[in-house]
C-alpha cells in the first residue's frame, strides 16, 4: 500500500503503454509517433508498467495508472485490464490502477467493471470521449455509470484538445467536441456520488470546465497534459481560491514528464499553502488514502 509519508506528490494521470497497442498493423506506433512529435519528446513514448512504476518510485510520487479502450471507434488493440492490474498489484507501493472500458459494452460493461474492482483492485476508470467517439451524457453510457457508482470508484474524462490525433490527416478521425466538459454536467447531476475528474486544461472550454467543478461538488480537475507555463490566466486563479481543493496534479505520462511539469509548476504563480493540496493532498482525499 502507499504510504503517504514516502511520497511528495500523487499523479492523477498516468497512462500504461508497452504491453496495450504496439502492434504494427493497426496505426497505434503512427499515432504515438505524431503525439511524440506534438510534445518534442526525446524520451521512450512506450514504457512498460513496471518501467513506470520504477521512474515513478525513483522519484518518489505515487502515479494513477490506466489504459484507454478505445479499439472499437480507433482500431488500437485493447489493453488488458486484469494484466495491468496485476501488474499494480506487484508496485502496489506506488501505482493506484483505473480501468478503462468502452461506454458502447452498455451492460457487458457494467459486468466488467463491477468485477475489476470486487477482484482485481482496480480503483477508478478512465474514459476518452475523443478516443471512444461518444458524448459523456449519452445515455447509452448510464450502465457503466451505475456501476462505477454502486462500487464507489471516480470517474476520470479526458476532455479539451491535447495531442490525440494532432498533426495527422484529418486528426486521425478523432473528434473534438465529444471532449466539452459541459457535457459532463449532465453526469454530474445524475450521478452526484460519483466523483468526477475533468482531466486537463480544458482548451477551448477552460472556462466551461471551471464553471461545472465551482457547481458540482462532486467534479475536480486534473492538471495534466498541458505544461503549466501554457496555463491560461483563470485557471491559475481559481486554483489558488475558489478551486483550491478540486485541482489534481497530474503529468500525462510518457508523453509529458513529471519532471518537466513539477519544473514548470515550480515557476507558476501559485500560492505555497495551494502547492501541496494540488501536489498530493486532495488526491489523497478523493483517493481515500487520507
Amino acid at each position: 500500500m502507499i504510504n503517504l509519508d514516502d511520497i511528495i506528490a500523487i499523479d492523477f494521470h498516468t497512462h500504461a503503454e508497452e504491453p496495450c497497442g504496439t502492434h504494427a498493423d493497426d496505426g497505434y506506433d503512427d499515432f504515438q509517433n505524431a503525439m511524440q512529435a506534438y510534445f518534442g519528446a526525446k524520451h521512450d513514448m512506450r514504457p512498460s508498467v513496471p518501467q513506470t512504476a520504477a521512474y515513478f518510485r525513483e522519484r518518489k510520487i505515487a502515479a494513477v495508472i490506466f489504459p484507454v479502450d478505445a479499439e472499437r471507434e480507433t482500431g488500437f488493440r485493447r489493453y488488458n485490464n486484469e494484466e495491468m492490474a496485476a501488474l499494480a498489484a506487484e508496485n502496489a507501493d506506488i501505482l493506484i490502477p483505473f480501468g478503462s472500458i468502452d461506454p458502447a459494452k452498455g451492460k457487458l460493461g457494467a459486468r466488467e467493471a463491477r468485477r475489476l474492482v470486487k477482484d482485481f483492485g482496480i480503483r477508478g476508470f478512465k474514459f476518452h470521449p475523443t478516443m471512444q467517439g461518444f458524448y459523456p451524457n449519452d445515455r447509452m453510457a448510464y450502465p457503466l455509470y451505475e456501476a462505477i457508482a454502486e462500487c464507489g470508484a471516480p470517474a476520470l474524462f479526458h476532455t479539451g484538445q491535447t495531442a490525440v490525433g494532432a498533426g495527422m490527416p484529418g486528426g486521425n478521425g478523432m473528434r473534438l467536441k465529444y471532449s466539452n466538459p459541459m457535457y459532463l454536467d449532465d453526469v454530474a447531476a445524475d450521478f452526484p456520488e460519483m466523483k468526477i475528474i475533468l482531466a486537463h486544461p480544458s482548451f477551448p472550454w477552460q472556462e466551461e470546465a471551471l464553471s461545472v467543478a465551482t457547481h458540482k461538488p462532486n467534479v475536480y480537475i486534473d492538471l495534466s497534459g498541458w505544461s503549466p507555463k501554457y496555463f491560461p490566466r483563470i485557471l491559475v486563479q481559481y486554483a489558488n481560491t475558489i478551486l483550491k481543493r478540486k485541482m489534481l496534479f497530474g503529468s500525462d505520462w510518457p508523453a509529458i514528464t513529471p519532471d518537466r511539469w513539477l519544473a514548470d509548476f515550480a515557476g507558476l504563480d501559485i500560492r505555497p499553502d495551494v502547492r501541496p493540496l494540488i501536489l498530493k493532498d486532495n488526491a489523497a482525499k478523493l483517493l481515500g488514502l487520507a
